[in-house]
């Protein structure tokens, strides 16, 4: 049986200093995907120069505001069996291709999203059992209505094909569970699947503490926007993730990179950017 072929789709607005690190671990794959397609969404910084520097990557660009249009320029154009989604600060392990590989010969299995593991964070570990554990029970719970992550993901394109006309392009959601949602509705597969593992930063810890509220609250929102009873499983992860906020931006704020440990003088520092909420530019 021939192998089914993987594209990967990279949306990003001012990437630059996340982007190479990303394309690096695409490039350490066991099995090289058909082609990896960064879409530039009117990038300020040198975001487009990055993605240039790299042969096998196809640099496309989408002038209309928005992660929704990004990731359709990029789906559309996507030609293999399988499309995958990443975002600029996701590593994936060396096997990731490989691994999409291996699930997708079900023929039952339409999307699937996988397991993170966080870095540039002290303590990391409990952070990552606590997350693993969370999403294990969430796709207990939410079933057939199991949530898509952007940072890391995969979906058929047929399936793409057949639902993309009907997903919601709107702000003030988050468009990959949109995209979980409708695929679930027309009756398509999706799947939580543990071994599909990736690495992701915790830059979304330099927003305020009201921003991140916001943002957190898009992940119930997004289901109450569709009439999901499934959403009130979301409210207890939202409102640990708010508690839990100034603890986890001191671990990020602190962690020297260099040494592998939390370090005061980091904390003291000057802040880095906050990243950008990508619901707040569509229109």
């Amino acid at each position: 049986m021939k192998a089914l072929t993987v594209s990967i789709v990279i949306p990003v607005y001012n990437e630059a200093e996340q982007l190479g690190a990303c394309l690096e671990a695409i490039a350490r794959q066991t099995v090289k995907p058909r082609e990896v397609i960064v879409v530039d969404n009117n990038s300020t910084d040198d975001t487009a120069a990055v993605a240039r520097q790299y042969k096998f990557v196809t640099l496309l660009s989408e002038t209309k505001q928005g992660v929704v249009y990004a990731r359709d320029r990029g789906f559309n154009a996507a030609r293999g069996d399988i499309i995958g989604r990443l975002d600029a600060d996701s590593l994936i392990t060396e096997n990731w291709v490989e691994t999409l590989q291996r699930l997708f010969k079900d023929g039952r299995l339409d999307a699937v999203t996988g397991s993170v593991r966080y870095y540039g964070l002290a303590m990391s570990r409990l952070l990552d059992a606590l997350d693993l554990r969370v999403r294990r029970r969430m796709a207990r719970l939410l079933g057939r209505e199991v949530a898509l992550q952007g940072a890391n993901m995969a979906i058929r394109r047929r399936a793409w094909k057949a639902v993309s006309a009907s997903l919601c392009r709107r702000g003030n959601m988050h468009e990959d569970y949109d995209l979980a949602i409708h695929l679930a509705a027309m009756g398509y597969t999706v799947s939580f699947e543990e071994s599909l593992r990736t690495l992701i930063d915790c830059r979304r810890l330099e927003s305020s503490w009201l921003e991140f509220c916001r943002y957190s609250w898009l992940s119930p929102h997004t289901y109450a926007l569709h009439n999901l009873r499934s959403r009130r499983h979301m409210y207890p992860i939202v409102l640990l993730v708010i508690v839990c906020y100034w603890p986890l931006k001191l671990l990020y704020r602190g962690f020297d990179g260099d040494a592998e440990r939390f370090s005061w003088r980091k904390v003291l520092a000057a802040p880095a950017p906050a990243r950008v909420n990508p619901a707040t530019f569509v229109e």
